[in-house]
């Protein structure tokens, strides 16, 4: 695949506009492969929306994490 259209799978993803199921299926091997492309276009992995059967473990993790970051202050 030529790597313009590697960036525009890419950039796609980050967009949520594409699944990692869709990126695998194009020729991505792994998702290392895929974080490094975002990385190398200045991009962050997309974030799944606040919905569906798993909200709430989402969100005792968040405050998990939230809790454990302002203790190290």
């Amino acid at each position: 695949m030529p790597e313009s259209e590697r960036q525009k799978m890419i950039r796609q993803y980050a967009a949520g506009d594409i699944t990692w199921r869709v990126l695998r299926e194009s020729g991505f091997e792994n998702y290392v492969e895929v974080l490094a492309a975002l990385g190398e276009l200045g991009l962050r992995p997309p974030v799944a929306p606040m919905e569906g059967p798993n909200v709430e473990a989402r969100r005792r993790g968040r405050a998990i994490i939230r809790e454990a970051l302002l203790a190290r202050k």
